[in-house]
C-alpha cells in the first residue's frame, strides 16, 4: 500500500518544486527578492528561476507612473484659511538594482510612504502659503505649484521616485471670505470702471474743444483771407477804373475833344443802368447841371494829376 503512493508523494513534491522555483512577474512591475530575510536580488518582468524554500518576493514593485490626490488646508499671512486640494503623479527613478532596493525597504509599507508624501507636500505648501496675503494667493497657483514640486522633488529623489507632475486642482478660502473678496474685487471693476468713463469724457470734451477751436481758427482765417482777397479785388477795380479812365480822357484830349464829354457819358450810362436794373424802387438822383459841371472839374483834374505815359 505504501509503494502504491510513493510515486503520487514524488509528483506532488515535484509539483510544489516548480511552483516554488519559478514566479512570473508582471509586465510594468519588478520583485524584490530576499533569502532568510535579507535583500538578494531584483527579478525583472516575465518568467523567473528562484532557490525553492529560500528565496521568496518580499516586494512587488510598479514601475509606471502612480497618482495621488492629496486634500488640506493651510493659513496665509493675514490668517485667512485656504483649502488646497492637490493631484501628484511620480515614479520610480529607474529600474537599477539599487533604486528598487531603496524603494522597497525606505518604508514599512505603502502607507507609510503615502502619508510621508502627503505631509511633504503639504509641508511646501504651507510654507510657501505662510509668507503670502490672502489677496495674493488666488493669483499666485502657478508659483505655489513650481515651489511644491520643488520640494517634492528633492525629498522623493531620497526615496528613489520621481515627480511627474504636481498641480494645484483647487484653491479656495471658506465662504465668508470669498463674498468678502468678491466684494472687492466688484468695487474695485466698479472704480476702474467709473475712473475709464471719466478719462473718455475727458478725452471727448477736450478733442470737441480742440475741434471747435480749430473751426473757429480756420474761419477767422478764412474771413480773414476772403477780406484781404476783396480789399485786393477792390483796389484793382480802382486802378483798372482810374486807369481807364485816364487812357479815355488822353484819347479824346488827343482827339480835339474836351475830356468833359467822359463825365457826360459815365453819367448817361448810369442813369440808364439804374433805369434797366431797377425793380420799382424810387432813386433820386441829382440832376443839376452846376453838380455835374463840378464833378466833371474833379475828375478832369484827376485824370490831369494822374498822366498816363503817352501809347507807343
Amino acid at each position: 500500500m505504501a509503494d502504491s503512493f510513493g510515486p503520487l508523494i514524488a509528483i506532488l513534491l515535484a509539483a510544489v518544486l516548480l511552483t516554488r522555483m519559478f514566479k512570473t512577474v508582471d509586465q510594468a512591475h519588478v520583485a524584490v527578492v530576499t533569502m532568510f530575510g535579507k535583500y538578494r536580488r531584483v527579478m525583472n518582468p516575465g518568467l523567473n528561476v528562484m532557490i525553492p524554500f529560500l528565496e521568496r518576493i518580499y516586494q512587488r514593485v510598479p514601475i509606471q507612473n502612480q497618482t495621488v490626490q492629496l486634500q488640506f488646508a493651510t493659513i496665509t499671512n493675514d490668517q485667512a484659511q485656504v483649502f488646497i486640494k492637490a493631484t501628484v503623479i511620480f515614479t520610480v527613478m529607474n529600474h537599477e538594482p539599487e533604486t528598487i532596493q531603496l524603494v522597497a525597504f525606505k518604508f514599512i509599507n505603502q502607507e507609510s510612504f503615502a502619508t510621508a508624501m502627503t505631509s511633504a507636500v503639504e509641508a511646501s505648501v504651507r510654507e510657501f502659503v505662510a509668507t503670502k496675503k490672502q489677496a495674493e494667493i488666488l493669483g499666485l497657483r502657478m508659483e505655489i505649484t513650481s515651489h511644491a514640486k520643488e520640494t517634492l522633488g528633492e525629498q522623493l529623489a531620497g526615496w528613489g521616485f520621481n515627480v511627474v507632475d504636481l498641480q494645484i486642482t483647487d484653491l479656495s478660502f471658506d465662504a465668508e471670505v470669498m463674498t468678502s473678496m468678491s466684494r472687492i474685487v466688484a468695487a474695485t471693476n466698479a472704480k476702474t470702471a467709473a475712473t475709464a468713463e471719466g478719462e473718455a469724457l475727458l478725452i471727448t470734451r477736450t478733442k470737441s474743444a480742440e475741434a471747435e477751436g480749430a473751426a473757429i481758427r480756420i474761419a477767422a482765417e478764412n474771413e480773414a483771407t476772403a477780406a484781404r482777397l476783396r480789399g485786393q479785388g477792390l483796389a484793382e477795380f480802382r486802378k483798372a477804373l482810374a486807369q481807364g479812365l485816364s487812357e479815355s480822357a488822353q484819347v479824346l484830349e488827343g482827339h480835339g475833344i474836351d475830356p468833359g464829354i467822359l463825365a457826360f457819358t459815365l453819367w448817361t450810362e448810369t442813369l440808364r443802368e439804374v433805369a434797366k436794373e431797377g425793380k420799382g424802387n424810387t432813386i433820386f438822383l441829382d440832376g443839376n447841371i452846376a453838380t455835374m459841371d463840378d464833378a466833371t472839374r474833379r475828375l478832369q483834374a484827376i485824370v490831369r494829376t494822374n498822366p498816363l505815359p503817352p501809347a507807343q
